[in-house]
Parts: structure tokens; sequence; C-alpha cells
């Protein structure tokens, strides 16, 4: 598909690997809302990268629905849902609790799944349209505390693939990233970005590969692509 000119909607987008995706697809010409669940540090966002703000937490079924609403209100059109949204904790099996799943799963799962409904109905109608979801290398492969988080990726590459056999008729492209380690803001109580490391991942380049997907000709796509740090040791 062509980056420039499509209407892009991201889902956790105010920092960390949405943050970058959002800034890099604007800089090549698509027009590109944003969602966060704070509204001052959303539209601060949005305003500095140039984004449609909507403050919404996808873990809401009635935020998501508005979430929509604006959007086509805005743009007319949905041509990309990237289902970035995502947090997560680390514990080990007896520390865990069933809130901790429920808190997860009801943003990295149920959420993913309510955006990603909601965007098939579009999509249906359009024939045509593109959903990537953000994973993990967490998606293929468990670690040790990692029970409630893993799973939750596992749950959406299974999710992932059940959309992309429902979709591939309407000619809708369904496309899992598994990001390796990054450093962003994922798991930080005060939400703020961690400092780069030259062996770690960034946003960047989490966001090139999102692009490069996308821009694959519409004939084809990339159902599952790995991003790994070259030499995290």
């Amino acid at each position: 598909m062509k980056i420039e000119n499509a209407n892009i909607l991201i889902t956790g987008g105010t920092l960390g690997i949405g943050r970058a995706t959002a800034e890099l697809l604007i800089a090549h010409g698509a027009n590109v809302a944003i969602t966060g669940r704070d509204e001052e540090r959303t539209h601060k966002a949005a305003r500095e990268i140039g984004a449609l703000p909507i403050t919404a937490d996808v873990a809401n079924p009635e935020d998501v629905k508005r979430t929509y609403s604006v959007f086509m209100e805005e743009f007319g059109r949905l041509d990309v849902l990237i289902n970035n949204a995502g947090i997560g904790t680390h514990g080990r099996l007896e520390e865990v609790s069933l809130e901790e799943f429920r808190r997860v799963y009801e943003v990295n799962v149920f959420g993913a799944a309510m955006m990603g409904a909601q965007a098939a109905e579009i999509f249906k109608r359009q024939n045509y349209g593109n959903i990537i979801n953000i994973g993990s290398s967490a998606a293929v492969n468990g670690y040790e505390g990692g029970t409630v988080y893993a799973s939750s990726k596992f749950a959406l590459r299974g999710m992932t693939q059940c959309w992309l056999r429902e979709l591939r008729k309407y000619n809708v492209r369904v496309m899992l990233i598994n990001p390796s380690e990054v450093t962003t803001a994922f798991g930080r109580s005060d939400r703020q970005e961690r400092e780069e490391q030259p062996n770690k991942l960034r946003g960047e380049e989490i966001a090139r590969a999102i692009k490069g997907a996308l821009e694959l000709d519409d004939r084809g796509f990339i159902p599952e692509l790995g991003v790994w740090a070259t030499n995290p040791f």
C-alpha cells in the first residue's frame, strides 16, 4: 500500500513504539490518529507530531466506539489499524493474581479484540484494509515470571491468526509484529521513556518494520515478523 494519504489509527500512540510509528508515518504523508488514556499527554503528543488526538481507553467498549466515530468523522475512511496499546506485569506463578490477569488481558487481549472487531466491520464494507497487531518476542517464547504478560501476547498471536483467515477474502491483510526488548516507558509506573542503549532496540526500529510491512504491494503481506536486537548482551 501507499503510505501517503493513508488514514491510520494507532492505539497507545503517545509514547514508545506507538509514537515513533505515528511520527514516521506522518513524515511520509499519512493521516494519523493516536489514542491514549491520559488526555493531556495524548493532546501534547498529537500536537508535537501532527496527529489527531483521541482520548480513549481500549479496555472500555464505549471508548472504542467513540474512537471510531471520531476517526471516521474526521477522515471518512480507515486504511490501517495498528493495535499497539499494551501493558505488562512480571511475577512468579505463585505471585500472580486474578486481578493482574484481568488488568492486563483487558488491554492486551480484550481491548485489541474490540478494536479489531470495529475495524473488521469497516474493512468488510470497503473490501480493503490492514490490521497490524503489536505482539512481542514473548508471544512465541515464554519466560520466567511472564505468566500474565506472555500469555496475553500468546493470545494476541492466536487472535491474529484467526483474523487473518477470516478477513483475507475481503482483501484485508492482518499482520503481527513481535519486537524483543525496546527502550520505551513500557512497564514503568512513571510512564517516562527509558534512555537509549546502543545494544537495545528503539521505537524507531519497530516503526520502520511496521512501515516496511505496510508498504509491501497489496497483493501480498507478511503474516508475522520478529524484530530482535542484534547483540543485546
